[in-house]
């Protein structure tokens, strides 16, 4: 009866929320403000609840860092009719992410489902001339919804390998991810910073239920993919142009390191939560940082014609340098900290395959150092008005780089906490 209760209010929360920004249609303003103050009582809940929540198998950091970005994704995007339905549909997401993380067959995989199926109709929706349509994204997503519904109706192995496809959309894993990307940059106002969190970890609660039923020649096979979408993924981004494919595409190669060292230990710990989280937080952190700079300039700019940043936007540059070298990997924030998580309890068995993941790590990182080189320095340009942080936007991406911070600084308490949930744990 507990856990029914937490499911209910950990998903009722922010779908009342949703309700009540309806009911303020007319007035942006108090439907952003109402977005927040939800995804911040969610937050509150689940703290407050953390105790009676059963233990699970990627622990119950999801459940915080979900709501936070919630939060920081409506937080960073400034006050227009335009987005009122993506600050609406931010706290539905919610809603349903929670649901799935906290509830068990069968209704958490309805609400995976129902969230796919919403995902799928806001993509056929919501595309520009700069943006089209994208088929291939939306037939992943379709993918994934007949293997959540032949994991919910079949049996094993069939039931195995459809979950498995679903989580290769989520969790994005090439030639799956057309779905990731299509999300990341179709989506419209906060959708995207949060959907990049949203849709992995999902898909790592799931691959942990289904990963230690794989046989090891499967296994085997998806290791192998893994090193070779990682690859792909760091060659994309160099090549990219666009800044939102270009993190997008940086993040797949991240997640990719992911599932081969899922695979490779046939299991996903608390630790694999951290570096997923820390990963999806930080590609969020990055598209708020970019929002800015689209909101000033407008969304077809070209980063290329944007320069000279640190001098005139100094909030702006010290905060968008932490988030760099926190997506980069570097300590002592969390993406840091859960590579060195995973490599130090599940040492990998190929020393070949390390080598290829630590490449790829370092290609990934490469991109995200020129795009902060290239928007902070270089010469400012008389034609541009510069104008630094409003005080939403400094406060989302401060939030941002204080969360990964404390991945990165205390990640050892929080293993101990989603491991023991019902017990106090002495914090190192």
């Amino acid at each position: 009866m507990t856990d029914l209760f937490i499911s209910w209010l950990s998903a009722g929360i922010p779908l009342a929320g949703a309700l009540v920004c309806r009911a303020l249609w007319s007035d942006p303003y108090r439907v952003k403000m109402s977005a927040i103050v939800w995804s911040a009582i969610s937050l509150v809940s689940i703290v407050g609840v953390a105790g009676r929540i059963p233990t699970q198998p990627d622990g119950l950091l999801p459940l915080y860092l979900l709501p936070l970005a919630a939060l920081v994704s409506s937080l960073g995007q400034p006050v227009h009719e335009n987005h009122r339905l993506s600050w609406t549909m931010t706290l539905v997401f919610l809603g349903l992410g929670m649901g799935v993380l906290t509830a068990g067959n069968p209704f958490g995989l309805l609400c995976q489902i129902v969230l796919m199926l919403i995902i799928m109709l806001l993509l056929y929706r919501h595309h520009t001339t700069l943006w089209p349509i994208s088929w291939w994204g939306i037939n992943s997503f379709a993918i994934a919804v007949v293997g959540a519904g032949l994991s919910l109706a079949a049996g094993p192995p069939i039931s195995s390998v459809a979950s498995l496809a679903t989580c290769a959309v989520l969790l994005p894993l090439m030639p799956f991810h057309d779905g990731y990307l299509t999300a990341l940059t179709r989506l419209p106002g906060s959708l995207p910073p949060f959907i990049v969190l949203l849709l992995p970890v999902l898909g790592l609660h799931r691959l942990a239920t289904v990963m230690p039923t794989m046989p090891n020649e499967f296994v085997a096979v998806v290791s192998l993919l893994a090193l070779v979408s990682s690859l792909y993924g760091a060659i994309k981004a160099l090549a990219q142009s666009r800044v939102r494919l270009l993190v997008g595409y940086g993040s797949i190669s991240f997640f990719s390191i992911l599932w081969w060292f899922v695979a490779g230990a046939h299991q996903a710990t608390p630790r694999a939560a951290v570096l997923a989280g820390a990963v999806g937080l930080a590609t969020g952190g990055l598209l708020v940082a970019w929002q800015v700079i689209r909101t000033r300039y407008g969304d077809d700019v070209d980063p290329q014609a944007i320069s000279g940043l640190a001098a005139a936007m100094p909030k702006y540059a010290v905060l968008l340098s932490l988030l760099g070298l926190a997506a980069m990997g570097i300590p002592p924030f969390g993406v840091f900290a859960g590579f060195m998580g995973l490599l130090l309890t599940a040492p990998p068995s190929s020393t070949i395959g390390l080598l290829i993941a630590l490449t790829a790590w370092l290609a990934a990182s490469w991109y995200i150092m020129q795009m902060v080189q290239q928007l902070l320095f270089g010469a400012r340009r008389p034609d541009l008005r510069y104008a630094d942080l409003r005080h939403p936007e400094f406060t989302s991406l401060l939030l941002v780089v204080l969360a990964l911070l404390a991945l990165g600084l205390a990640p050892t308490s929080l293993y101990a906490f989603d491991q023991t949930p019902n017990t106090t744990v002495a914090m190192d």
